[in-house]
């Protein structure tokens, strides 16, 4: 059979690096994008070694720039001719008192979190719906949860939900699935983390990326829309 493929944005390490490789170990050809190409190029060498080319493809794309996402999904069907799946999941976070948050702090965040999914979405809806594909979008617990210093980030992220179920609704007709996944802590390079031992309680990249495999096996009948995942011994955690 054809092999199936998957868009993954903010591909190059982190969430996006675990999940493209879980799609990549189970069959799938991968497409990962950012907005720096030498990066995206140096993760698919870690994803499939340097004869990558056969299997992942690394794309340089600001999905803040409708055209640039519009060029990545040209590109990957250009190379394959198809795809099925999408993942929404490049993300940014800049975490101050509202009183200390300038206008370019929230027009990055609103850019790249917010209006940054409805390009990569708008892009990829014609191509999936001849696939009857499914789009997942990488929204947080911030989504629910609002917190001090999080005024920018918390309004991406609820509002990464209520367009991602509005968007659920809009496409099941057309056999395309959508499914909002909201991590808690995650042990990645976010907010300029560095991954280490002391990270072990955290949810590990790897474990979104088995939730996505899980939920691509699940029967055609039954969508799961939005999904909170936490650690299962959270520790305590000052927010930034």
């Amino acid at each position: 059979m054809e092999r199936k493929v998957a868009y993954i944005t903010g591909g190059t390490k982190g969430i996006g690096l675990g999940i493209a490789k879980a799609l990549l170990d189970s069959g799938y050809k991968v497409a990962i994008s950012g907005r720096n190409l030498t990066q995206a190029e140096q993760a698919a060498v870690t994803l499939a070694g340097e004869l990558y080319q056969e299997s992942v493809l690394p794309i340089q794309s600001d999905v803040g720039v409708a055209d640039s996402e519009r060029a990545a999904i040209a590109r990957i069907i250009d190379q394959w001719d198809r795809l099925d799946v999408v993942v929404a999941n490049a993300g940014v976070g800049i975490f101050k008192p509202i009183d200390e948050l300038s206008a370019d702090d929230w027009n990055q965040m609103m850019n790249t979190n917010l209006t940054g999914v409805f390009h990569t979405c708008s892009a990829a809806i014609p191509t999936l719906k001849e696939s009857r594909g499914y789009i997942f979008t990488i929204g947080s617990l911030a989504g629910v949860n609002f917190f001090a210093k999080g005024a920018g980030y918390n309004a991406t992220k609820y509002g990464i939900v209520g367009f991602s179920q509005a968007m659920m609704l809009d496409l099941r007709p057309y056999g395309i699935k959508v499914t909002t996944i909201m991590p808690g802590s995650v042990s990645s390079f976010f907010n300029a983390n560095i991954p280490s031992e002391a990270d072990q309680w955290k949810i590990q990249p790897e474990d979104i990326g088995q939730l996505i495999i899980d939920l691509l096996a699940m029967p055609a009948r039954t969508l799961p829309s939005k999904i909170e995942v936490r650690p299962a011994q959270p520790q305590q955690i000052k927010w930034p």
